[in-house]
């Protein structure tokens, strides 16, 4: 079976019945939990018993065998049962791979013989298309991959939200937001939200509006590059250092953005080891926002190797203050270094 895209998935829902199994993958994390919800909607909509029969499980918390055991209760007073399974990794590398113990053996009995009663939702953050367990996915199950906006799809997605928002702006102002923000869907939706509110009681954003509100999003939101550190994804983390920069950050500002990124994840894997469950982290290190993303990085990570990727940030930050190689040189040595660590 076919890998689908985003429009494929939509027309799919539209016109087919519901698969047993879907699994959602791809960097724009954004529109991917947005269509598993979508999927849910679709699966029980209108249901009077949807709390009874909806259910969402993080790996993070819970083991996939728990999770996939959900899926084979039978449906209260309806017709189907809608589970979402959510921080999937399908890696080679065992220490993020969710299949653990014989997870594998039971994932591999489900996806055989899937529940009649029940869709099944897998948001995976990582999907290695080289293993079998992905082959079988793609063989049995609706697979999507969500892949960054094209430059097409995002002057398009930022038109529907200024429409949705009541606003409107001529094409040099949204060309300015997206050049702010970038192509990430959840980003432009909330700057869009913040600035048709800021417009009224006028309709118009303006050029002027953009400049003081929205913070240039490109240059600052790097986590996507420590994600892609600490997983390993030595391509993509490479990929998206050199998108920083062609963007217009600064070596040293990027620098110090990794710094702070991999000062929180030491702190975070810190408090883990001490027993602090999820809520007391981020009330401890006064997370604001969405942190899950940040914590599950934390909870992948290993603490000395965290040490020495901090110590080799601080070595290289000495290079470039003391002009041994240009900055960029240092920055693009680093991760490839720390993309192998």
């Amino acid at each position: 079976m076919a890998i689908l895209q985003k429009a494929a998935l939509r027309k799919h829902l539209k016109t087919e019945p519901l698969a047993g199994v879907y699994l959602l993958y791809g960097p724009e994390t954004y529109l991917r939990g947005l269509a598993a919800k979508t999927i849910a909607d679709f699966a029980i909509k209108n249901s009077e018993l949807r709390e009874f029969n909806e259910a969402v499980f993080s790996l993070n918390d819970v083991p996939l065998v728990e999770a996939l055991a959900s899926a084979e209760q039978l449906p209260i007073g309806d017709e189907r049962r809608v589970i979402t399974i959510t921080e999937f990794f399908l890696s080679g590398n065992p220490h993020r791979s969710s299949l653990k113990d014989n997870a594998g053996e039971v994932l591999e009995q489900y996806l055989g013989n899937p529940s009649d009663s029940s869709v099944v939702v897998f948001v995976a953050d990582e999907f290695d298309r080289r293993l079998k367990l992905s082959k079988l996915f793609q063989k049995t199950a609706i697979t999507v991959e969500f892949k960054p906006l094209t430059t097409g799809e995002v002057g398009k997605w930022v038109h529907m939200k200024l429409r949705e928002s009541g606003a409107e702006a001529d094409e040099r102002t949204i060309n300015r937001i997206v050049g702010l923000v970038g192509d990430d869907a959840g980003k432009l939706e909330i700057e869009i939200q913040k600035l048709a509110t800021a417009a009224l009681p006028e309709t118009v954003i303006t050029p002027d509006l953009v400049e003081r509100l929205v913070k240039h999003t490109r240059i600052h939101s790097n986590f996507e590059l420590t994600d892609h550190l600490v997983a390993g994804r030595r391509e993509a983390a490479i990929a998206a250092m050199r998108k920083i920069l062609d963007d217009g950050a600064e070596p040293l500002m990027l620098l110090g953005l990794l710094s702070y990124n991999f000062r929180q994840l030491f702190i975070a894997k810190e408090l883990m080891n001490k027993g602090f469950d999820r809520g007391q982290v981020v009330s401890e290190m006064g997370l604001r926002g969405r942190p899950d993303r940040l914590l599950a990085a934390a909870r992948r990570a290993d603490q000395a190797r965290l040490e020495r990727v901090l110590k080799r940030i601080a070595e290289t930050d000495l290079a470039i203050k003391t002009s041994v190689g240009t900055p960029r040189l240092q920055i693009e040595m680093l991760v490839c270094e720390l993309s192998l660590a």
